[in-house]
């Protein structure tokens, strides 16, 4: 029997934009605009580029950055343009559009066009549990239901610290001209499907969450 998908991530489960990890981390995802290097000037890019090594020095904690690259799928868009063709009355009008359908076929054949999406990994791995003692020790550690209960104080606790470090994330991101936007369940579940289905993204043209990523600021 093929094990499925699931065993091989490290992933607990996934509530209120948290992603909790099996070994017992948290992490949130931040989709995060992108800026085009190419139309800023000289000055602009070292402003940018000091912009976002200082951001980075304030940091105290690790983030990992990284980009989700996939071709385009134009199925959707060639079909709806063959509605149009099939709606027109004209006949020259329905050359023409026929004209340009097969010149969107051949044209993204011979140079496939590629979008690009950016992401923060922002983590937070609360201080590992004392491991069980055992032997007579063992009478004096707390019933299951203080563990449980210590246990989700201990959550709360990290949650908190997880959602400072996302505030502190976002503002350095938005310092340097970048908006980043934390990622529902909803959309991390459609990340998640699209890093470890790229094949049928393509064919089926799902779309990936997160803000604009062809900004041109």
């Amino acid at each position: 029997m093929i094990p499925a998908t699931q065993q091989f991530v490290d992933v607990k489960d996934v509530k209120d934009g948290v992603i909790r990890l099996k070994r017992g981390g948290f992490r949130r995802v931040l989709a995060v605009s992108g800026i085009n290097f190419d139309l800023k000037s000289e000055e602009e890019r070292e402003i940018i580029l000091r912009s976002y090594q200082a951001f980075l020095n304030t940091l105290d904690f690790s983030v990992q950055f990284f980009i989700h690259s996939r071709k385009v799928n134009v199925s959707s868009y060639l079909r709806q343009i063959e509605e149009r063709r099939a709606e027109e009355e004209n006949e020259l009008l329905k050359i023409q559009i026929e004209d340009y359908m097969n010149f969107i076929r051949s044209f993204v054949e011979e140079n496939p066009i590629v979008t690009k999406s950016f992401f923060v990994v922002v983590p937070y791995d609360a201080a590992a549990f004392a491991s069980p003692t055992k032997g007579f020790m063992n009478i004096f550690r707390p019933s299951p239901t203080k563990a449980k209960t210590d246990e989700r104080i201990e959550d709360q606790k990290a949650l908190l610290q997880l959602e400072a470090r996302v505030d502190e994330v976002s503002s350095g991101l938005q310092g340097i001209g970048l908006h980043a936007h934390p990622l529902d369940d909803d959309e991390i579940a459609e990340l998640f499907y699209n890093l470890y289905n790229p094949e049928l993204i393509e064919k089926e043209g799902f779309a990936i969450a997160g803000p604009n990523t062809n900004d041109t600021n």
